[in-house]
């Protein structure tokens, strides 16, 4: 379903979002923020918050995703905390966390703006994902993870939330998994222990 809206609307939209995305950014490095999104700072803010730490994880996840963090950071960070398997597992469910708020945040800015653009690339990537929206989310997320800019452009798209969340909960299930057991491998080398 597609939504209509006049191109001075979608203009308008998409100017939001760039002031909004470049100001998370230009925010995020006059803060210093980056400095806070450490395996070390994180552990012990999920600690500190004793049965909410789980809460806290995800929401920093989620936070951390909108700010250009690297996800597998946090993915990692998930498996120091919880040990190997529930590591993994609630990275995944922090990874599909963070790419739905990110969706939401930039759909709710941007709306649907990329019907707007003609160029042939564009039009024929929109019409893959009305044809075959789960199959296509599946697709790009084998190959671009986490990528803050995937998710902007399928929340620019005309994809419905629900066929997203599907597509990325499918799609990041090997990524994030395969990361995480294979993180595990390398921990004692890189010296990463949740103490």
């Amino acid at each position: 379903m597609q939504e209509t809206t006049s191109p001075r609307s979608t203009r308008l939209r998409m100017v939001l979002l760039v002031i909004f995305l470049v100001g998370l950014v230009v925010v995020g490095k006059a803060l210093g923020l980056e400095s806070y999104f450490t395996k070390e700072k994180i552990i012990a803010l999920v600690k500190s918050a004793g049965y909410f730490g789980i809460v806290v994880y995800l929401t920093i996840f989620a936070l951390g995703e909108l700010f250009h963090i690297p996800g597998m950071l946090f993915v990692a960070t998930g498996v120091v905390l919880y040990g190997q398997v529930a590591g993994a597992f609630i990275g995944l469910f922090g990874a599909i966390a963070s790419v739905s708020v990110s969706f939401l945040v930039v759909r709710s800015l941007g709306g649907t703006a990329l019907q707007e653009v003609k160029w042939k690339i564009v039009v024929r990537i929109l019409e893959r994902i009305e044809d075959k929206p789960i199959q296509t989310v599946i697709l790009i997320r084998l190959f671009t993870w986490l990528a803050p800019g995937a998710n902007y452009a399928l929340a620019l798209s005309p994809i419905r939330f629900r066929e997203y969340l599907i597509g990325s909960s499918i799609g990041l299930i090997i990524p994030v998994l395969g990361f995480a057991f294979l993180f595990e491998w390398f921990i004692s080398y890189l010296g990463w222990t949740a103490s």
